[in-house]
């Protein structure tokens, strides 16, 4: 249950956040709990030592011990992959997008039913897009600190489909999967409850109609470091004072107010995804947008700032620290120090920015920020696109 409070009228409207539930919604790197058996591959060799992490939503986990810091549906879910070197995520199918950021690791991604369809290696700052309905696996190929965000499409994933050489493996150590989803560990004494039935492997027949995706398709769904295109001028802050963040679409129109902007995938996820930078002192000033928004922090120091006035709540994010900023709050970003953490171009702090839903996040700015910009020549069209003031003096209200 979340508690904030919402006022209807005057230029100030929003959902103010109190600081218990500002606290609630901030995840830190040290607040990151691992569940060892969180699925059927859990006592696989190989695959034994992954940990699960679930941060919003429980992803597809199929454990009841998993812990989840913040269940409150998002319209998506974000986790991620602890997985000491040499160590494998096995063989399995999503229904909804499963998105891969890759912070600071090496990883070797496969697909196909019996993962030799095709073979990626991630490395840090990728964006990985994988396919729904195919198989896909991977392997920690790196170092043992390295991190796997997982952002999934949708409140309800709908489960997964274990391969069948999975399923076997695992049956052959005790564990079995229920129809509903649910694991049945047969070494601890457990016992599948009557009347449910357990899953058994995909048919052959079904697994030869799944899709083909060759390297190039496959390659074409990641957005390395080098593939980013950065938007100069994103918004109707920018070239303000302190609102010179940079914009790098990956999935979704997202946030962006330049009409010629576009992401590198446009198909539907449940959420868009972006890459945010700026160097010390600048970032994005006072704006809110009616849907929730997750914010973890890749590199340097970020100051978000929550609520105006005597509301006012400030949290700091370092690389790996994540926020849930709720909707309709207003909010603001500003890096504070480039150090911590890796960026892909030095002196720049980065910000991986999610939003709810399969359109445009279109932006609502406080009443300073728009007679600023209007001041400095830029108003918003009827689109929400950045236009000059001398030319659309009618697209200035701001009600």
């Amino acid at each position: 249950m979340t508690d904030t409070a919402t006022i209807d009228s005057g230029p100030g409207a929003g959902t103010v956040v109190p600081p218990g539930e500002v606290a609630r919604r901030t995840i830190r790197r040290t607040d990151w709990v691992p569940c060892k058996a969180a699925f059927i591959d859990c006592r696989t060799p190989g695959s034994d030592r992954k940990d699960n992490y679930s941060f919003i939503g429980p992803g597809v986990s199929q454990s009841a011990d998993q812990y989840v810091n913040l269940r409150e549906p998002h319209g998506f879910q974000l986790g991620a992959a602890g997985m000491p070197h040499g160590t494998t995520n096995s063989l399995h199918l999503h229904f909804t997008a499963e998105v891969f950021v890759n912070f600071d690791g090496d990883y070797q991604l496969r697909w196909g039913a019996d993962g030799a369809q095709g073979e990626y290696r991630s490395v840090d700052g990728d964006v990985v897009s994988v396919p729904t309905w195919i198989f896909r696996g991977f392997t920690n190929v790196g170092a043992d600190e390295g991190v796997l965000l997982t952002v999934l499409g949708g409140d309800d994933t709908g489960g997964i489909i274990w391969g069948p050489s999975v399923l076997r493996e695992a049956a052959g150590h005790g564990l079995h999967l229920t129809a509903d989803n649910r694991l049945v560990d047969t070494v601890r004494g457990e016992r599948v409850p009557d009347g449910v039935a357990l899953v058994t492997p995909m048919p052959q027949e079904k697994i030869d109609e799944l899709d083909r995706v060759d390297a190039e398709a496959f390659r074409a769904r990641v957005t390395h470091a080098g593939d980013r295109v950065w938007i100069a001028a994103p918004f109707l802050c920018s070239g303000l004072p302190g609102g010179g963040a940079e914009l790098s679409l990956v999935i979704g129109y997202g946030m962006s107010e330049d009409r010629r902007a576009a992401p590198r995938l446009h198909d539907p996820h449940g959420f868009d995804l972006a890459w945010l930078r700026a160097r010390a002192g600048e970032g994005v000033l006072t704006h809110r947008h009616p849907g929730t928004q997750v914010l973890t922090a890749k590199a340097g120091r970020w100051a978000v700032r929550l609520n105006t006035g005597a509301d006012e709540q400030v949290v700091e994010l370092g690389p790996l620290d994540t926020l849930s900023v709720p909707a309709g709050a207003w909010r603001s970003f500003t890096l504070l120090d480039a150090a911590p953490g890796r960026a892909a171009d030095p002196g720049l702090g980065e910000l991986l920015v999610v939003n709810e839903g399969d359109g445009r996040t279109r932006l609502d700015w406080a009443p300073e920020v728009v007679a600023a910009a209007r001041a400095a020549g830029h108003v918003l069209d009827a689109n929400g696109y950045v236009a000059p003031a001398e030319v659309l003096v009618t697209a200035t209200d701001d009600d």
